[in-house]
């Protein structure tokens, strides 16, 4: 993997972070980036490559975990709302230094859902947003006119009531439909699923209702990928395949640190990891009784090997990662804040529209 090296932090001390050279080449070589939320230091991090060096890039939410991204936009839930930023590569023009940014994502709404403890979200084919809403334990979509639009709930949740009955948490699409969720318990009382959370975890079909796999630990982000159903078993801290048919569990790497947030782009997996408070939330894992080192970052698998090709490791004040997501085809992305004096001045319209805006002036000689 080669030596590890600082990264270009934008903020100082507290968000330190290192990494292998092999991670800011493979972003250069592929001309991607990520982002990445962390709900604990209340930050999402869009991680570029600057000239071979990783730069790490903060924007301040309220508790960011959800995050659905493509070059397009993202959308990330937070503690009581939803934003939905879009990308208009034009404004990137106007960044310094010049020539440097490739995309730009403006905010464009903001729902507000009230405190429904969003996990995973992803859009599906139609480009509906669908989130795991964990206190209702239920799939929800949004809609003006109301908080969230129930959806989909396990068979063995009775009703609807902001308990966090089974922490539902994650959300996998295939063929651009919800298709796998992870639980990680299956009680229907208050809480439930802490009696049994250390290997309670289930992996569940959304078409069916049936469970593929159960006595997972702590099981996060299903996927499917590469023709196979991905999945983390955090309490392992591992990275595995399910087979949707017989529920059979490979792992196909361990990884130092609590497995949480997933995505891939050709042969590699992006695996967020957690250094995992010492708390009654994940006392008696696997993890936390066998691991002495948890790391918190990104790490990289190979996911034909199973060996890890590089990592970014944060040092000090980010432990807790939720969210992955991969920007394919953005190298170096900006996000702007709500209050920048760009977004004034930044105007975006329906297509149909743009035949009846006028060309911009030009400055009259002598000017």
């Amino acid at each position: 993997m080669g030596e590890a090296a600082d990264t270009q932090n934008d903020e100082k001390a507290p968000l330190r972070s290192v990494h292998t050279k092999s991670f800011a080449q493979l972003l250069g070589q592929a001309r991607c980036s990520l982002l990445v939320t962390t709900y604990q230091a209340g930050k999402l991090i869009t991680v570029r490559d600057n000239d071979g060096v990783v730069n790490t890039h903060f924007r301040l939410f309220a508790k960011p975990m959800g995050l659905a991204a493509n070059a397009s936009g993202f959308s990330i839930g937070c503690a009581r709302e939803v934003h939905r930023y879009v990308n208009m590569p034009a404004v990137s023009a106007k960044l310094q230094p010049p020539d440097k940014h490739d995309a730009c994502f403006l905010p464009r709404a903001t729902h507000i859902t009230g405190d429904i403890d969003i996990h995973e979200m992803d859009w599906d084919k139609d480009g509906e947003l669908w989130c795991v809403n964990t206190r209702f334990s239920c799939l929800s979509t949004l809609d003006a006119g109301s908080s969230f639009v129930p959806r989909w709930r396990p068979r063995f949740i009775s009703a609807l009531s902001p308990e966090d009955r089974c922490h539902l948490n994650g959300l996998g699409m295939r063929n651009g439909t919800p298709s796998y969720v992870t639980a990680l318990g299956s009680a229907d009382t208050p809480q439930g699923w802490r009696e049994n959370k250390a290997k309670g975890g289930v992996l569940i079909d959304v078409d069916s209702g049936e469970t593929i796999a159960s006595a997972l630990s702590m099981p996060h982000s299903p996927r499917w990928y590469d023709d196979r159903l991905w999945v983390l078993e955090s309490g392992r801290g591992s990275l595995a395949t399910v087979d949707p048919a017989t529920g059979k569990v490979t792992t196909v790497a361990t990884l130092p640190g609590f497995t949480r947030g997933l995505d891939f782009l050709g042969p590699y997996a992006f695996v967020g990891l957690s250094q995992v408070r010492e708390s009654a939330v994940f006392s008696g894992i696997p993890i936390t009784e066998t691991k002495d080192q948890r790391n918190c970052g990104v790490w990289v698998v190979e996911i034909r090997s199973g060996q890890i090709v590089a990592f970014l490791r944060f040092e000090d004040a980010v432990q807790e990662i939720f969210a992955v997501g991969v920007l394919r085809g953005l190298r170096f992305p900006e996000i702007l804040e709500p209050d920048d004096a760009l977004i004034a001045t930044s105007y975006m319209v329906p297509d149909e529209a743009l035949k009846d805006v006028a060309p911009p002036r030009r400055a009259a000689d002598g000017a």
